[in-house]
Order: structure tokens, then C-alpha cells, then sequence
């Protein structure tokens, strides 16, 4: 027995270094080696998720998380992952949560909740309520967790997100700055006290963060496709232009603008994202009250800034600009997706 388990820790060893160094298929290899030498050892379960959830095989992934707490009911690291997986990858929020809620209710058979995983486990939960847009409750988590562990940088990144989506730049900033201060390389940190800047002060303070965060990591925070005014105009009227012409003749009356991106007045009144691509306001007219004249306010906006920072091209902006116009006259007919697809706006 003590041969076995000598046999298992020395495999875990092996994994853990040919995982740091990029060996994929021998890591895995010696995780798959250590649970012959210790079936159910849920440090190797909970290896072989972490591999596999980085090689985006997420079902699989999940299945050893769960391996793994079967196996030890406290193995804390299991648990962990798999409320983040559920959260980041498949959308789970509620399930989420109740993991969450779970590990904090003192069960005996659950890890201890101490001070350092209380503080993980609000974080978690933060984020999962952000996703289902309940913002007031996701900053009142992430403050709970930074004030159990202080001078956590994430924790203050996160908290300086959701007040920039609240519309509070100011106190975002704030945040954000003491974020990057404590880790000057946190890409997430840099990019949306870049965006904070960038409407509170001038592109020029904002550009040189958003150069910085895509450095760091391109594939999460690209350099946006940015066009002159003109140019994106044009690509509006186009879009406008290729309308069905049924659709053209309801919505003649009704004014397109575009802005860079939405106030945080308009933030705040219409529970909106200030990176929302495009916003319609007014009273949508529903297949029975087509014929009704249209209200002088009814208005599509376009955020001009906010669709160059989702496209990585030119060709991809454009295209992206005659979407949100469409989806955004659909808004304006009182169309669901159906509808929407069926009169060629989707």
C-alpha cells in the first residue's frame, strides 16, 4: 500500500512538470499512470480536468471535477473548478450559485470554509450574478470577498468592471487604477480602465492601455477596426439601403444615430451595457399598429466605438454594422427572433 501511494504522488509529480512545460499527452498520461497506482485519487481526477478544461474539452473536464469530489467530499480544488467551469464555460450560473451556497453552509462532510476560500467562493458567486445581470448584487459579493483577503488585485479589477457597466465611471476608475497599480500586467485590469478613460478623459490617455492589455493577451482584448466618421456612415446608410423594401417604407420616419457609445445616463435609465453595439428607443410598433403614425422620439442609435471594438477588420465591422442596424429595426417593429429571421433582419 504505502508502495501505491508513493507510486501515485511520485506520477502527480511527472504530470504537474510535463503540464508546466506544455506536454499535454504526458501529463495526461502520467495522471491516467497514478490512478492505476491509486484509483479515485482525486488529485489526479482534478489534474486531468484542469488539462483538459485548457484543451477546451469541457464536458470531459467537468466529469473529472466531479470524479474528484466524489472521491473526497473536501478536496477544495475540485470544488472550486467546477463552480468556475459551470460559470465560465457552460453558462450555469444558478447551479453555480447553489455549489457556492453549498460550501459556505458549514456541512462538516464540505471543506472548511476559511476566510481565504469565503473570500474565492464571493468571488465566484459575484461573477455568476453578473452574468445574470443582477450588478448591484455582483459588487456587493466582490467587495466581501476584497474585504476577507485584502489587496487582491482581481477582486478590485472585477468590482471596477461591474461599476464601469453600472455606469459609475468615475468610481470605477478609482478601482481600476488601484488595480493596476498593484499588477501593472493584469490585462483585464489595463483594457477596461482603458475603456473608463477613454469617456472620462480622451483616447489619448485611453490608447496606450488598450495597446498594453492586448500585448498581454490579443485573443481576449484586440486592437479595435477603427474607420473614419464618414466611412462608418456610409456603412449605415448601406445597411439601411439593403433593407427589404417593405421594411424601408415603416421605417422611413424613424431617425438613425450614431454616437461613440452611450452615456451613462442612458446607462443608467435604460439598464443598458455601455458596450452595447446599438440601442433602439421609442415604442415598438407590433404587427397590428404598423399603420399608426410613428412617434416623433422613435430612434435607432449606433454606438460607433463600441462595434470597432468587437471586430478585428474593416470587412468584419461592416458586416457587423448591417446586423445590429437590423436587429435594431427588428427592436423597432415589435419583431422576436422568428419574426426577425423570417423578413430577412436576423
Amino acid at each position: 500500500m504505502r508502495k501505491d501511494k508513493d507510486r501515485y504522488w511520485d506520477c502527480l509529480d511527472q504530470a504537474m512538470e510535463a503540464s508546466h512545460g506544455g506536454r499535454t499527452d504526458e501529463a495526461l498520461a502520467w495522471l491516467d499512470e497514478a490512478l492505476k497506482a491509486q484509483p479515485g485519487g482525486a488529485e489526479a481526477h482534478n489534474g486531468r480536468g484542469e488539462i483538459l478544461w485548457d484543451e477546451a474539452r469541457v464536458d470531459e473536464a467537468l466529469a473529472e471535477f466531479e470524479r474528484a469530489i466524489d472521491t473526497d467530499r473536501k478536496f477544495t480544488a475540485a470544488h472550486m473548478n467546477r463552480a468556475e467551469l459551470l460559470i465560465e464555460e457552460l453558462g450555469e450560473f444558478e447551479a453555480a450559485l447553489r455549489q457556492c451556497d453549498t460550501l459556505l453552509a458549514g456541512n462538516p462532510e464540505m471543506p472548511r470554509a476559511d476566510r481565504l476560500l469565503q473570500a474565492e467562493i464571493h468571488y465566484l458567486k459575484s461573477k455568476a450574478l453578473f452574468y445574470l445581470d443582477d450588478l448591484e448584487g455582483a459588487v456587493f459579493l466582490v467587495r466581501r470577498a476584497s474585504q476577507a483577503v485584502a489587496d487582491q488585485p482581481v477582486y478590485f479589477a472585477f468590482e471596477g468592471q461591474i461599476l464601469f457597466e453600472l455606469g459609475q465611471s468615475d468610481d470605477a476608475r478609482r478601482v481600476l487604477e488601484r488595480a493596476v497599480a498593484m499588477d501593472p500586467d493584469a490585462p483585464h485590469a489595463l483594457y477596461h480602465l482603458a475603456l473608463v478613460l477613454e469617456r472620462l478623459e480622451s483616447a489619448e490617455a485611453s490608447e496606450p492601455l488598450f495597446v498594453r492589455a492586448n500585448a498581454l493577451d490579443p485573443d481576449h482584448y484586440p486592437l479595435p477596426a477603427e474607420v473614419d466618421t464618414e466611412t462608418f456612415e456610409q456603412a449605415v446608410r448601406e445597411s439601411l439601403d439593403n433593407l427589404p423594401r417593405s421594411i424601408r417604407e415603416y421605417i422611413e420616419p424613424v431617425e438613425v444615430m450614431v454616437e461613440d457609445w452611450p452615456s451613462n445616463e442612458l446607462v443608467s435609465s435604460e439598464r443598458i451595457s455601455p458596450q452595447i453595439l446599438g440601442i433602439f428607443i421609442g415604442v415598438p410598433r407590433t404587427g397590428a399598429s404598423l399603420d399608426v403614425q410613428v412617434h416623433d422620439l422613435d430612434r435607432v442609435i449606433l454606438f460607433k466605438k463600441n462595434l470597432e471594438k468587437v471586430c478585428r477588420s474593416v470587412d468584419e465591422l461592416i458586416d457587423q454594422i448591417e446586423i445590429t442596424v437590423r436587429h435594431e429595426i427588428g427592436h423597432y417593429l415589435g419583431l422576436d427572433e422568428d419574426d426577425m429571421e423570417r423578413l430577412g433582419l436576423a
